[in-house]
């Protein structure tokens, strides 16, 4: 029996997006992370009439009532009436798109959308309900339920993006978008879709509200969210969004596409009643869901060398997290103690509810990608009743180097809904990525928007990134002409390296207006004698493809001309001299 040497396909994040506390995008939120910011919100605590105590904490994004309307084609009423959280998330899901290189009108296969969200409270507390939002709205309870139902979030996506693959809904509270990330990645294994925007959303309205606090419950008495720490006492409640593009890793590889990370293997379950309440976490289930993942990856505890807790920082949550994972690690043969980092971004910007799983798999992303794993915000002493001595995990008290090793780092990511749904994901460090083909001497750079001041600032932010990153301009190139939505005002310059596309970009742009259909654009040689001696020289050097079809078209006329034409054409300096002494060559 011949064994099969393959490993088995494993998914590829080739593209990311996401608003967060304190972030406008996942690299803002990184640069938070590593500068050990606190992104909560804090304003001025209540006490109730009848001696209850409020909190004033809650972390919050910058702006959720801005939404692009035009550009996704939505009427400014149906906008109006539209939850937040759709929007936001519709926003995102287009951005992660970009953020691969991806233009879904081009793409030959099927994208599907898994996502869920939150409590819809903009319609409770923004809207009204009954005759006074038919009053003031004049719309039906049908097209307001189309924009406000949890249903329609995912399938919104697919009808304004175009999108033809499985579009679903997936609600498991606060592992809804990592549930969702499992969901999107099985449907790819199983040829569902060819690629999945998936992720999650949270948003609630008024964004700067105080919370309730009780003894001993699930939010923290004083705003602050200490994960693992002898000071732990309750979590904070944000608001965010996530989303992340995967694709089967082969295909992603073959593609050439911007491989972020690999999604090995994850696996999800249900506490049943193993567990002292309904909302209360069950160790078993949650040791079962990291082996199951382990095991669906196909690797050894023993290679994990980060997780990505659910960490909420709760009295009962953390012991149990920390007491299912050392069970699972132990189970699975991992005997060492102390080798594994443990982090959660929840101490820098609070618990994303329903996005909150997705928002530690972008987290992670961005700890391979930088090779760094920023430290627990507020940490100062390890949990008392977590035996973090005898375990293989070490919270991650101060920011620590994650540098790429012998093997590829691996690391797992959990998230535990409120009812007892687990999920966990094994994630590994994208493969080295292939050394970008040489570019041309002169690069073209193309630009469009739907407006003209949203071109300008287009052309701006390129120059900004290009600045930063100083990315191969060939790259940056070839995304741009290929991998986005051509529109109606658009820009192109020349450009021979960085520096001189980041001056032409931050000159004042000229608006060029597009026809409703894009020209047709094709390739001629004029006759009437026009031809000359290195014509098209510097193409022949520069284009692989033109340089191949003359070749061949020289190796055509070889027997019928007896004489290489590319001689006459592109000929060399003691060619040129024989040509001018009247001697030519032949076969």
């Amino acid at each position: 029996m011949i064994e099969d040497s393959q490993e088995p396909e494993a998914i590829a994040v080739i593209g990311m997006s996401g608003r967060f506390p304190g972030a406008s995008n996942p690299d803002e939120f990184w640069q938070n992370l590593i500068a050990g910011k606190d992104s909560i919100t804090r304003f001025p605590a209540r006490t109730g009439s009848d001696g209850r105590r409020f909190v004033g904490a809650r972390s919050m994004i910058e702006n959720p009532d801005l939404f692009d309307a035009s550009f996704f084609g939505i009427y400014p009423k149906e906008a109006e009436l539209m939850d937040p959280q759709h929007r936001v998330f519709l926003e995102c899901a287009w951005e992660a798109l970009e953020d691969a290189g991806c233009d879904p009108a081009s793409f030959p296969g099927l994208i599907g959308v898994y996502a869920g969200l939150s409590l819809n409270t903009y319609l409770l507390n923004n809207l009204g309900t009954g005759a006074e939002l038919a009053k003031n709205y004049q719309v039906s309870e049908y097209q307001t339920m189309l924009g406000n139902d949890k249903d329609f979030l995912p399938v919104r996506v697919s009808y304004k993006l175009n999108l033809r693959g499985p579009s679903m809904t997936i609600q498991s509270a606060c592992s809804t978008s990592l549930v969702a990330i499992c969901q999107a990645a099985t449907a790819l294994l199983t040829y569902q879709c060819d690629m999945a925007l998936t992720g999650g959303v949270s948003l609630s309205f008024p964004q700067q509200r105080d919370y309730l606090y009780q003894e001993d419950g699930m939010v923290s008495p004083d705003g602050t969210c200490r994960a693992f720490d002898a000071d732990a006492a309750g979590t904070v409640f944000g608001h965010g969004c996530g989303v992340v593009l995967l694709k089967r890793l082969s295909e992603a590889v073959a593609d050439r596409d911007p491989i972020l990370a690999v999604i090995k293997g994850w696996a999800v379950n249900n506490d049943g009643s193993d567990k002292v309440g309904f909302a209360a976490p069950g160790v078993n289930a949650q040791a079962d869901v990291i082996a199951l993942a382990q095991a669906s990856a196909g690797i050894s505890p023993a290679d994990v060398s980060y997780v990505e807790a659910h960490g909420t920082g709760t009295p009962l949550g953390d012991p149990i997290e920390v007491a299912a994972l050392t069970k699972a690690f132990r189970e699975g043969g991992a005997d060492a103690d102390a080798f594994c980092a443990l982090g959660t971004g929840k101490t820098h910007i609070g618990h994303l509810d329903c996005a909150a799983g997705v928002t530690g798999l972008i987290k992670t992303i961005q700890q391979f990608r930088h090779g760094k794993i920023p430290a627990l915000l507020h940490f100062k002493a390890p949990n008392p009743r977590i035996d973090f001595a005898h375990s293989p995990f070490v919270p991650v008290s101060e920011d620590r180097d994650w540098k790429p090793g012998a093997k590829p780092r691996i690391a797992g990511v959990s998230a535990f809904g409120v009812g007892g749904t687990n999920a966990h994901v094994v994630m590994a460090e994208a493969p080295p990525t292939p050394p970008t083909t040489p570019g041309r001497r002169h690069e073209l750079i193309l630009l469009s928007a739907r407006s003209q001041p949203a071109l300008a600032a287009m052309a701006n932010r390129l120059a900004d990134h290009l600045a930063a990153e100083h990315p191969p301009l060939a790259d940056v190139s070839l995304t741009l002409a290929t991998g986005r939505r051509a529109f109606a005002h658009r820009l192109a310059i020349v450009a021979t390296d960085v520096p001189d596309a980041i001056a032409k970009l931050r000159e004042e742009t000229r608006d060029t207006t597009a026809a409703s259909r894009p020209p047709q654009v094709a390739f001629l040689f004029p006759g009437q004698g026009s031809q000359y001696t290195d014509m098209g020289h510097d193409i022949y050097d520069a284009e692989p493809v033109f340089r191949q079809t003359v070749d061949e078209c020289a190796a055509l006329l070889l027997p019928l001309i007896q004489q290489d034409i590319r001689s006459t054409l592109y000929p060399s300096d003691s060619e040129r001299e024989a040509a001018e002494l009247g001697i030519h060559r032949t076969a």
